[in-house]
């Protein structure tokens, strides 16, 4: 019989973790940066968040998907829109409040990409 070896925990790189956890990686300490997150840590990030990461979640800056999702329109729509950089939540909220053409264009846009994306997987389902 072979003896069975301790299983190492399993990591990732600091890029990954900020991905999954909706946040900048840019944004977040020194020390998340530069180190790697085990399966753990991410999950006890997720579940208890220190108060670094709720501020960040809450006030920003966003990713370009939190902010496209923020404001109801594609990421591919913010660069349609001349938006490169990331935005804070009070950018956010007042590009919402602003509400240019561009953003209106887009989420008209975006509404008509979701609809046929709900009809085609309704059309998959009745298969």
């Amino acid at each position: 019989m072979s003896a069975s070896k301790a299983k190492t925990p399993q990591t990732m790189k600091p890029a990954t973790a900020a991905k999954k956890l909706g946040i900048l990686l840019s944004a977040a300490p020194a020390e998340f940066q530069e180190g790697t997150v085990s399966r753990d840590e991410l999950n006890a990030l997720q579940a208890d968040p220190p108060t670094w990461l709720a501020e960040l979640r809450r006030e920003g800056p966003h990713p370009r998907q939190v902010t496209a999702a923020k404001l109801r329109i594609s990421a591919s729509g913010l660069a349609r829109g001349g938006v490169t950089g990331h935005l804070t939540t009070a950018e956010i909220e007042a590009l919402k409040t602003e509400n240019p053409d561009w953003l209106q264009r887009e989420r008209v846009t975006y509404a008509k990409f979701r609809e046929e994306e709900l009809r085609l997987k309704q059309g998959r389902a009745k298969s």
